[in-house]
């Protein structure tokens, strides 16, 4: 039997999983790691943190092995997207990372505007300037930290040092890269044009590879470190959200993921590199090679409900909270939910825009409220849903995993509000699995992701839309969508009385 490992490098965590080539999942072993955050809208972590939790983890996950660490094939990597590490001509690290979630850089998106023009931006990245993306970050970093900048000889993002570490061998995959701002999406190259507009040398940009590409063995310390042996091979890995989709098999045309954590993502395959969304929605390289995917975000889905748990039913767990939702009709008895609780992302990127619960009257009990807050949720990726459809997407299927994925009620109102089909998988590990995909993959054990995903992804269940939900929900996605319009400028106005 032949084994693979998938690393997944979290905000919070990493989560490193072995897999044996029939797709099953052997063990698993997470470490957690800290937030720095000095200031308000400061988001850091300190890189060496990563290697040294992945490197724990992966000698516990060996220790626990039973076969020969040499049936280990290969590893590869799913990382959190965006954030920037700056390494110097030794390869040290200059500066703790600054992460996606971090929003100091509003000023350097606007700085990116002008430079290089919101419509050439968009022609040749595929996406808008917003903070948690790279170039602003370094853009940050020249205009405050600038002796930092002039000592650094590349950029990284948070898997790439970690890989780095493993292997000694300096990349940066494709559907990673298509997060930074930096990279000409439909070329699959460097931007040197943006890269002259805002002042960036071009030289600080890594080498590109596929996700599944192997770009050498684990080094002989590391080896030696984790117990696994020197042989072990090392493949690129890809963006969380790329590796999500990989390990939901979103690998061809149609197929379409909804995935509902913190935040919630909904990610459809594009076999096309020249769609236009005009920047509604992210359009990222896919893991996959030569292929590419759209997604939509909403900042607090699972937020939201685990924000009105812990104001509301604190003590309690999320199965006593949610008890009776399946009897609450469609509408919450006339209560809508918007959860914009830390602003929002698709359609609307706004940081001042807030939540709302529409529609409150003396007979509603918190049940209500629950099955509001879930359909609020549901609404706001629908958002997404809805301008795929407009943009000519056929979406018929689609693959539910997180957290919105633990409850059958909440299954079948995505069907009802989607009006798509809703399989839920009998296995859901998300971007780790896409990682030992990459790795199966890679090390030749399949002769395409595809077809390691038939034998590493199973549906469990599916749910089909109930016509008479579908209209009832129609009808109250219109009213849902102009909530935003009709509280932006509410929202503007109590901005100044909100606790810091």
């Amino acid at each position: 039997m032949k084994y693979v490992i998938g690393v997944d490098l979290g905000t919070s965590a990493v989560k490193v999983i072995l897999m044996n080539e029939k797709g099953e999942v052997c063990n698993e072993v997470s470490k957690s790691y800290p937030l720095i955050q000095e200031k308000s809208g400061y988001s850091e972590q300190d890189p060496n943190e990563w290697v040294e939790k992945t490197t724990a983890a992966l000698k516990e996950l060996v220790k626990q092995f039973n076969g020969e660490v040499t049936a280990i094939e290969g590893i590869s990597f799913s990382g959190q997207m965006h954030g920037l590490v700056l390494l110097d001509g030794e390869k040290e690290v200059l500066r703790h990372a600054i992460l996606w979630n971090d929003t100091r850089t509003t000023e350097q998106c606007q700085q990116i505007y002008s430079a290089v023009g919101e419509k050439r931006l968009l022609e040749i990245t595929k996406n808008p300037a917003l903070e948690g993306f790279t170039l602003p970050k370094l853009l940050w970093v020249k205009q405050y930290e600038s002796e930092i900048l002039e000592k650094a000889s590349v950029f990284v993002l948070p898997k790439d040092y970690l890989r780095y570490k493993m292997s000694g061998q300096i990349h940066m995959d494709y559907s990673d890269a298509a997060g930074t701002l930096l990279l000409n999406v439909a070329d699959k190259s460097w931007s040197a044009e943006i890269c002259d507009l805002v002042g960036i040398d071009k030289s600080l940009c890594p080498p590109l590879v596929e996700s599944h590409e192997l770009v050498g063995t684990i080094t002989e310390s590391f080896a030696a470190e984790t117990g696994l042996a020197p042989t072990t091979k090392v493949f690129a890995g890809g963006a969380d959200n790329a590796c999500g989709a990989i390990g939901s098999g979103i690998l061809t045309d149609g197929k379409t993921l909804c995935s509902i954590g913190t935040s919630g993502v909904v990610l459809s395959y594009e076999e096309t590199k020249d769609r236009n969304f005009d920047g509604k929605v992210h359009y990222f390289n896919h893991g996959q090679e030569d292929a590419f995917y759209t997604m939509g975000v909403t900042l607090a889905a699972g937020y939201s409900l685990s924000w009105f748990k812990d104001t509301f039913a604190k003590d309690e767990a999320f199965e006593s909270l949610l008890e009776g939702l399946e009897k609450v009709p469609v509408g919450a008895n006339g209560l809508l939910f918007t959860p914009y609780l830390v602003g929002e992302r698709t359609p609307h990127a706004d940081a001042v825009i807030r939540g709302s619960f529409i529609g409150m009257d003396a007979s509603h009990k918190r049940i209500d409220f629950a099955r509001a807050v879930i359909e609020g949720i549901t609404f706001s990726l629908n958002e997404s849903i809805d301008i795929f459809r407009e943009s000519g997407k056929t979406i018929d299927t689609i693959i539910s995993i997180g957290g919105g994925a633990k409850n059958e009620t909440w299954l079948q109102i995505q069907a009802d509000v989607f009006n798509a089909k809703i399989v839920k998988l009998s296995s859901e590990q998300g971007p780790a699995v896409g990682a030992a995909m990459l790795a199966a993959y890679g090390s030749g054990l399949f002769n395409s992701l595809q077809e390691c995903a038939e034998v590493f992804t199973a549906e469990e269940t599916s749910y089909e839309p109930i016509p008479e939900n579908v209209d009832k929900y129609q009808q109250l996605f219109k009213l849902y969508k102009d909530v935003y319009e009709k509280t932006k400028d509410l929202n503007e106005g109590l901005k100044g009385f909100r606790k810091n």
